[in-house]
């Protein structure tokens, strides 16, 4: 006589299949933002001292000014999220 609980012990692995899906997404996720937010800090601050760099370039401000200006933009520069290895 069959009772229904041959599949009863597949069913203990469910919530463990899913919190492995759960898990695997987050790392995947959390990994690719993590880049793509290091990239638009690399490139932002990039642009920043390029910019100031062409304004001196073109006689617009004075080396005065574009040093206290250069200092200005990487004491500002935002600080990117430290990853596994990293120390702040």
């Amino acid at each position: 006589m069959h009772h229904g609980f041959g599949f009863f012990p597949f069913f203990i692995f469910i919530p463990f299949f899913w919190i492995a899906v759960i898990v695997t997404l987050a790392i995947v996720f959390g990994r690719r933002r993590r880049a793509m937010w290091g990239d638009w800090h690399n490139q932002a601050s990039s642009s920043a001292e390029q910019t100031l760099a062409q304004r001196y370039a073109n006689g617009d401000i004075d080396e005065q000014e574009y040093r206290a200006r250069l200092e200005v933009i990487r004491a500002n520069r935002p600080q990117a999220p430290f990853g596994p290895g990293q120390r702040p």
